[in-house]
């Protein structure tokens, strides 16, 4: 049995250490901002946006929405929050946050702005170093998120026309009307090098019916010139080869093996 002293010494140690969690569990829980006006909220986490401190200046935003509901100051935190979310990485939030701001903020005067970083964050022309590697361009991959940006910078240039952002948001979409074609015509190229012709024709055929005037169209028109020679459909091939060498001259003369890949978004082709 413990003694009087000894049970004394116990209970106090057991104090203390209660104490000593209470006062970690407390010092955890504390917020600094706890007092600060919403005015100071913005400035501190513009700071941290400007200065890349994607995740600092993400919860700072997000405790000003909060704060602010309902104000310009709220709507100007949640478009620079998914700004911030799209810098840091995370382009399925940002373009979370922008559809949920275009939602609850319909008569905004950054609406335009929300529809073009939406258009932004599904936007991708750099594979990385693992391109280099693998020879793979944008149209060799799933186009989901291409035809999502699409979307969003053709919903900005339909409601702002005269928006700044348009004609950078234009010429982002000269760019993915090729990246799309061309994806489909990859399909059509797949199916010709299997010996799938009827295949590779009515998918080259289908490229061809919904993307006009970019560059992918040209190999459309020689998948399906080669296809028909290789079926043993001369008139077919002939009548390709003809609308081949008066719509696009310079590819008259041009095999599969010889087309060029589409350059760089900003590139003019």
């Amino acid at each position: 049995m413990l003694g009087l002293n000894s049970l004394s010494r116990l209970l106090a140690s057991t104090l203390s250490g209660l104490v000593a969690l209470m006062l970690v569990s407390c010092a955890s829980n504390y917020d600094e901002t706890a007092d600060w006006k919403p005015e100071k909220l913005y400035a501190e986490a513009k700071d941290n946006l400007n200065g890349k401190l994607y995740e600092k200046a993400i919860a700072l935003y997000e405790k000003l929405e909060g704060r602010a509901a309902g104000s310009i100051l709220s709507q100007q935190a949640q478009i620079e929050k998914a700004y911030a979310q799209y810098k840091s990485g995370d382009a399925i939030m940002a373009v979370s946050t922008l559809d949920r701001f275009i939602k609850i903020n319909p008569a905004s005067p950054a609406l335009d702005y929300a529809y073009y970083l939406k258009g932004v964050a599904n936007f991708n022309d750099d594979l990385g170093f693992l391109s280099s590697i693998t020879k793979q361009d944008l149209s060799e991959r799933d186009q989901k998120a291409a035809k999502e940006s699409f979307d969003a910078f053709r919903e900005l240039l339909i409601r702002f026309p005269n928006s700044k952002y348009a004609e950078d948001a234009r010429l982002r979409m000269l760019y993915e009307v090729n990246v799309l074609a061309q994806s489909e015509v990859n399909v059509a190229r797949y199916y010709y090098k299997k010996g799938a012709y009827i295949a590779a024709i009515n998918r080259a055929q289908a490229a061809i019916n919904e993307y006009r005037g970019v560059p992918a169209i040209h190999e459309a028109l020689l998948i399906i010139r080669d296809a028909y020679a290789h079926l043993g459909l001369n008139q077919l091939k002939d009548d390709t080869q003809r609308i081949i060498a008066t719509t696009f001259p310079q590819f008259a003369d041009k095999s599969l093996d010889d087309f060029i890949k589409p350059r760089s978004w900003w590139q003019i082709w």
